[in-house]
């Protein structure tokens, strides 16, 4: 995970430096500022895909095969941004992996019903993701990027980022029934709604300020809580 996750931060930092250094919101980070090196990004990089290769070749042999597969996964999305607007949806796959991963990393194995979890990782990665992209609206224009706030508005990609909520609350519904998870999975799940609607309470269309809080906050106690909340569910279920 540490090296899947850093060598996909550090791709995307290199493949948009020239952006971030035209973008205002970025220009102080590292690369487009010289605090760090390209060359120290590359080599940082290679050395953290190292790190997941060698990783998944200890884990077992279907991990092993699939870590170039990941990595390609990771690394594409740094340029979807050029030519698609569903690079939002790219994005979250490359988090929505992470589920089948981490079975696979146990089991050796893949279990079916762990698409779902794919799927809904997908949909509320991409939903906030669309959230985000909205500060950077009149700069994707300018540089020619593609992204749905720029093709739909702010206001519409709102809609669009709700939507995507809605399908990852009723994903992991499906989810919990699959497994037939005790009750408290299902009181994750509605925390889970309930930080959610709380997210998109916080962004308007012609309000932003708030964007962070939405994007960083918020999400950081969605994950936290469904751990807990489903770890408390999986130990109920094996008393």
């Amino acid at each position: 995970m540490v090296g899947a996750r850093s060598a996909a931060m550090s791709m995307n930092r290199i493949a948009d430096v020239d952006y971030d250094r035209a973008n205002p919101r970025t220009a102080g980070r590292a690369l487009p500022t010289g605090a760090l090196s390209m060359g120290f990004a590359w080599a940082f990089t290679l050395a953290s895909s190292a790190v997941l290769v060698l990783a998944a070749w200890q884990l077992n042999r279907l991990a092993f095969e699939l870590s170039p597969v990941a990595l390609a996964i990771l690394f594409l999305y740094s340029y979807t941004k050029r030519f698609t607007i569903l690079s939002h949806l790219v994005l979250g796959f490359c988090l929505g992996i992470s589920p089948a991963a981490a079975w696979i990393a146990v089991a050796g194995s893949l279990d079916a019903r762990m698409l779902i979890l794919c799927a809904a990782v997908t949909l509320w990665v991409g939903g906030f993701d669309v959230l985000y992209a909205c500060q950077d609206i009149d700069f994707d224009r300018a540089a020619g990027l593609y992204s749905i706030p720029k093709r739909f508005g702010i206001a519409r990609s709102l809609w669009i980022a709700r939507a995507m909520h809605v399908v990852t609350v009723a994903l992991l519904v499906w989810l919990a029934a699959s497994f037939a998870l005790p009750w408290p999975a299902w009181v994750g799940v509605a925390v889970v709604a309930a930080l959610l609607a709380y997210e998109h309470s916080l962004v308007r269309a012609n309000d932003l300020r708030r964007l962070n809080a939405a994007f960083f906050t918020v999400n950081g106690y969605i994950s936290l809580l469904f751990l807990l909340f489903w770890g408390a569910a999986v130990a109920v279920a094996r008393r």
